[in-house]
């Protein structure tokens, strides 16, 4: 269900795998369970959370105190957040900005509206890895219930395996929550798990792509 990736007197960073539940989905066991039986703590505080079809980073705080700590900078929008996603489909654009307010529609699922009151924010690239599999890079600056998801689909571009929102049949939803870079006791940390489980992850362009640079760095679209 998960792979530890760093332990801290304050926190454990992990890498959820897909297809697991936050907390529990009937009598399948949520990740926070698995986490205190499979670290043997039971003291943890979750601070964000990802989607059951999304792998990558989650960071638990140890304390209350920390869990407060990133609480307020998730809060502040301290917290910097990069997604991986893959699309059968081509953007209009490569790269720019994705705003609007998010509504409930049918089914579960989300829509995008025109208007901005309280919109969801999604800065965004794109690179053609071949004919038919192109990778998106993503920074979402909030934190709406299937943003990314949501985003994609505007784009004109669902996210394989994402059958939710259009995306073409695959082995699993390629959503994968890459980088992570937040403030704590005076520091910035900054982390990067690459992409797991799922057979169009291992694709050898996407590895020599996010070789290149870390996403902090890149010049991305203008807010």
């Amino acid at each position: 269900m998960f792979d530890l990736l760093h332990t801290d007197p304050r926190f454990y960073l992990i890498a959820k795998h897909p297809g697991v539940s936050f907390h529990g989905d009937g009598d399948e066991p949520g990740l926070m369970t698995a986490l205190r039986a499979g670290l043997g703590d039971d003291a943890l505080w979750p601070v964000h959370r990802l989607d059951r079809i999304t792998s990558g980073l989650i960071v638990i705080a140890r304390s209350q105190a920390v869990a407060a700590a990133l609480g307020a900078a998730f809060a502040g929008r301290e917290v910097e957040k990069y997604y991986l996603a893959l699309s059968a489909a081509k953007p209009a654009k490569k790269q720019g900005l994705i705003r609007g307010d998010m509504e409930k529609g049918r089914g579960g699922a989300w829509r995008l509206c025109k208007t901005v009151l309280n919109p969801a924010v999604t800065q965004f690239f794109s690179h053609s890895l071949a004919p038919g599999l192109r990778l998106f890079l993503l920074r979402p600056h909030s934190g709406k219930t299937h943003q990314l998801r949501v985003a994609m689909k505007s784009l004109g571009a669902p996210i394989l395996g994402d059958a939710l929102y259009g995306g073409a049949a695959a082995d699993r939803g390629y959503l994968h929550a890459y980088a992570l870079s937040f403030p704590l006791d005076g520091e910035r940390l900054q982390f990067v798990c690459a992409p797991g489980p799922g057979l169009l992850f291992g694709d050898a362009a996407l590895h020599q792509y996010l070789q290149q640079q870390p996403p902090w760095t890149l010049p991305w679209p203008t807010l």
